[in-house]
Parts: structure tokens; sequence; C-alpha cells
């Protein structure tokens, strides 16, 4: 079994470059936002240009970060996989260094992140992505799908993911297993896709946990 999770809204309670953004950058970077969900420009193109808005030193935007929480029991989540040796892969449209930044002031540094990729320096800052794919769904700077898709002849054993929101629509395709929770729900519920609802990683674990004793997903 491969565990997929999103990040923003799912492990951390907020978005958080959203969070960021708000806390250090340029107001404009609300006006992208605007143009981003009328469709005038992709989701990619946009973060890029709001994550190059963001002001402030080094230790401003470690303090912000030093702010986020964690979605309730997702520490006891990653304990139970690392029990039963599962992958367990952070997939996030994200920013790695905040990721990894929130993880670790939690204790949970060490996890397997892919994400997009914070570059510059302090007040020169822009965006790397190197897990964009032209055509890409989503049109995110990480190509969520892609990241599930398996790789090499061996077959990998079941797919689970984990998300909340429109960067997880294209990837929810290619789950075995999905738990969904606010807009990635609607979508799922809209194509008729079978999916588990949850709260907060309580509710995933308990859920995975009981699979074993006949616990299917449940069709919405």
């Amino acid at each position: 079994m491969r565990v997929f999770c999103d990040f923003d809204g799912t492990i951390a309670k907020l978005d958080v470059t959203d969070y960021v953004l708000s806390q250090l950058a340029d107001p404009k970077w609300e006006v992208l936002e605007e143009g981003w969900l009328a469709g005038r420009m992709t989701a990619a193109a946009c973060m890029r240009a709001q994550v190059e808005l963001i002001g402030g030193s080094d230790a401003d935007l470690d303090a912000v970060l030093d702010a986020v929480e964690l979605d309730d029991g997702f520490a006891d989540f990653v304990a139970w996989c690392r029990r039963r040796q599962l992958d367990l892969t952070i997939v996030s449209d994200g920013v790695d260094y905040f990721i990894r930044r929130v993880l670790k002031r939690h204790g949970l540094d060490g996890l397997s992140v892919v994400s997009n990729r914070l570059a510059g320096r302090e007040m020169r800052r822009h965006l790397e992505q190197p897990w964009a794919r032209a055509g890409c769904a989503a049109g995110s700077g990480v190509c969520k799908c892609e990241v599930l898709r398996p790789s090499g002849a061996t077959p990998a054993g079941p797919a689970v993911f984990i998300g909340d929101g429109r960067s997880d629509f294209c990837a929810s395709a290619r789950a075995d297993i999905l738990f969904a929770k606010s807009k990635l729900a609607e979508y799922a519920a809209a194509r008729g896709q079978a999916f588990h609802p949850f709260s907060d990683f309580h509710d995933v674990l308990a859920q995975l946990a009981g699979m074993a004793g006949g616990i299917g997903a449940v069709a919405v």
C-alpha cells in the first residue's frame, strides 16, 4: 500500500501558502488569486507570481510558519504508517520550505515531500516547479496524478490518497482508496466516485485500520 496526502487544508489546518501571503506579501497577491479563480491564468503561473511578492526576512517567514498547526491525529497517523512500514508521501501544490518547516516544528521531519521548491533569498524569492507537467488537468505546479502513477514493472499495491481541494482532483482518479473532504468530496460525489469522508486524521486512521475487518468505501 502506498499512502499519499495533500498538505494545505488536509495535514495543515489552513492553506499555508495563502497564510504566508496574507502576512508577508504585497496585496497584489489577491488580484492574482482572483485571476486564477476566474480562469485567466493557471494555478502554476499564479503561484509563481505570488511567491515573488513575498517580503520579509527569513526570520519573519519562519515566525509566520511557526504559527501553523497540524490536523488533529496526523502525528498518530504517521506513527501508524511507520509501524506498518507503509510508504507515506506528502504530495502538495504548496512550497517545500513551508511544509518542511511546519513538519519539523511538530517533530515530523523526515517525511517524503513532493512539492514546489522555494528558491532565491529573502526579498528576492521565487518558485521552481519541477513536478509541473504540460497538459495537467489541474494546471498546477505539481501534477499529483503523475506522482501517483506506479513506476516499474512490480505492482506497488493500492494507492491511498487523502485530500481536500482543487489541486487534488486529478490525483483522485488514480487513487484506489480515496479519502476526501470539502471541495474534493464534492468533486468525487459529482463524478459518482466512491470515497471515504473524513474530518481529521483520527477518522482516516480508524477507517484504514478497519478495512481489514471489511469496511469499504462510501459511495456517495
